[in-house]
Order: structure tokens, then sequence, then C-alpha cells
């Protein structure tokens, strides 16, 4: 092995994922590693390719999405058009996942007016329990 290529060992390490989802990316061709027999070996596009099918994932991007972008590195335009459909999904990801925070939000105020709400209750129980004992 040399420091162009990775085993997948080596890549499960390096991000933090499992050979079993390498090998999906690999089945839904986002990843194309180089075999040699058994073994199969990332270069530094997988590598490159694998951190941002990760970091599109964290963000709740569908795979279809990212690989459509992913499709688009190689477009001969010096990225622009992979950098603007990037950006335009992202900024409709962003109110996405700004509305959902505002909905965990105002379920999260909902609980805690609801666990005052029992704190009260139960503390009266007692207090009237107390007092008939």
């Amino acid at each position: 092995m040399t420091e162009q290529t990775m085993t997948i060992r080596q890549m499960c390490d390096a991000f933090d994922v499992t050979p079993r989802t390498l090998r999906f990316y690999e089945a839904k061709e986002l990843l194309f590693p180089r075999r040699e027999g058994q073994k199969r070996l990332f270069t530094k596009r997988d590598r490159a390719r694998l951190k941002l099918i990760l970091r599109g994932k964290r963000f709740g991007f569908q795979l279809e999405e990212i690989r459509q972008l992913l499709d688009l590195y190689d477009k001969g335009d010096q990225q622009l058009t992979q950098l603007t459909r990037s950006y335009e999904i992202a900024q409709e990801r962003l109110v996405e996942l700004e509305r959902q925070r505002d909905e965990l939000t105002t379920a999260i105020d909902d609980l805690q007016d609801q666990m005052r709400w029992g704190e009260k209750m139960i503390a009266s129980i007692r207090q009237s329990k107390n007092a008939a004992e």
C-alpha cells in the first residue's frame, strides 16, 4: 500500500465508518475503489468523495442529491456548477433544519410547561395528604 491508497480498514479508522458502509457506498456507485484481488484500495479521490458524502449525510442531504453533486465535479467548469448546486441545496436544507429547530423549541417549551404544572400538582397533592395525616 502506498500513501496514495488506503485499505478498507484504514478508511474505516480514518472516517469512523464500518466496512459495510463503505461497501454500501461502493454499491451505490458513490465510491470507486481499485481492486487488487479481494482487496479494495481507496484513492485520494475516494477519500475526498467519502468526506463529502458524510458531510452531506450529516446535513440531511439524500444520497441521490449527494450523487448528483459528486457527479457535477467532473463538469469541467472549475466546480462552478457543483458549488452553485451545493449552495442551492444547502439553502433549502437550512430552511428545513431551522423549521425543525423551531418545532423542537416549541415542543421543549410545552413539555417544560407541563412538567412545571405536574410539579405543582404533585406538591399540592403531597401537601393535602400531609395535612390530612
